[in-house]
């Protein structure tokens, strides 16, 4: 059964331990572009991206993990594929233990057609490297993508996946069903916020950052049960994309610079804020989490 309401909230101290993913999957922005409009963010600059620039950003994020020691493994772009640099798209990954022996991944079903062919080259990446990978039957469902809906809670085995214009509820019944795991549903209802890494952004069992507007009332009193120590950002800040910033390892929380409230919030968390300027990528409605896939090996 999927969880809509607080009251179905399972004990969380119940819940087994997650580990953290250990292993993190940049893709070269060589081909990164906006060349097609499919969220409100992108409207305005369609061929008005400064590639150099852009690739100067994605080397300072890809530094940025480097300079935390977390492995870093690069793919290389895909000719015709723009936004095949926002990686945290084409798969969900799956903790050691749940639907194989070691890692796995659930493939996405992008709900544009303009991204599509992004999720075989990804396959074949991941496959690659060892992962166990399950497809979901495009006849039942919808869309999904990825990390780009798919939230898994820092510390133990829940997950929390967004419903809106990019991912569909039936995807979460057969991911629920395939791992048995509990699976939280956070409807999205503010187009500008089309995936729930675009407000939602986790930092450890009791904290995440989000923007309240971007969800209903259900979802709002999920995440604050969820997340008790929650950080409720601004629209501006949330605009921003403060909750596309990432916590790889509970210490640090990278973000695009501009949001002086929540970094101060997350501050006060004991973090330390590492600002990467994505501003040619948020061109395209991403930041800091949509580039990258972070996975276990």
């Amino acid at each position: 059964m999927l969880i809509r309401d607080a009251s179905q909230l399972p004990d969380l101290a119940a819940l087994p331990l997650l580990p953290r993913p250990d292993r993190l999957l940049l893709v070269e922005p060589e081909f990164y572009d906006v060349e097609y409009v499919i969220n409100p963010h992108m409207a305005a600059y369609v061929e008005g991206v400064d590639r150099l620039l852009a690739r100067q950003q994605w080397l300072a994020l890809r530094k940025a993990y480097e300079q935390l020691s977390i492995p870093v493994e690069v793919l290389p772009g895909e000719p015709f594929l723009p936004d095949f640099v926002f990686c945290a798209n084409q798969a969900l990954p799956i903790p050691p233990g749940v639907l194989s022996d070691g890692a796995s991944a659930v493939m996405s079903i992008m709900s544009s057609s303009r991204r599509q062919p992004e999720v075989r080259p990804f396959a074949a990446a991941l496959e690659s490297r060892g992962l166990h990978l399950e497809y979901l039957d495009q006849y039942t469902v919808r869309a999904f993508e990825g990390t780009g809906d798919g939230s898994w809670h820092p510390e133990r085995a829940l997950l929390l996946g967004g419903v809106g214009p990019r991912s569909s509820t039936a995807a979460y019944d057969r991911i629920q069903a395939w791992t048995g795991l509990p699976v939280v549903v956070l409807e999205l209802t503010d187009p500008r916020f089309y995936h729930l890494d675009t407000c939602l952004s986790p930092i450890d069992g009791r904290c995440a950052v989000f923007f309240p507007g971007a969800f209903t009332e259900q979802g709002i009193e999920l995440i604050r049960a969820i997340y008790p120590d929650a950080i409720e950002v601004q629209e501006a800040e949330a605009v921003n994309m403060v909750c596309n910033g990432h916590c790889p390892d509970g210490q640090h929380f990278l973000v695009h610079p501009g949001s002086p409230s929540a970094e101060a919030a997350i501050e006060d968390r004991g973090l330390e804020i590492v600002n990467i300027d994505t501003s040619e990528f948020l061109k395209s409605g991403g930041s800091v989490f949509c580039m990258k896939l972070h996975y276990w090996s």
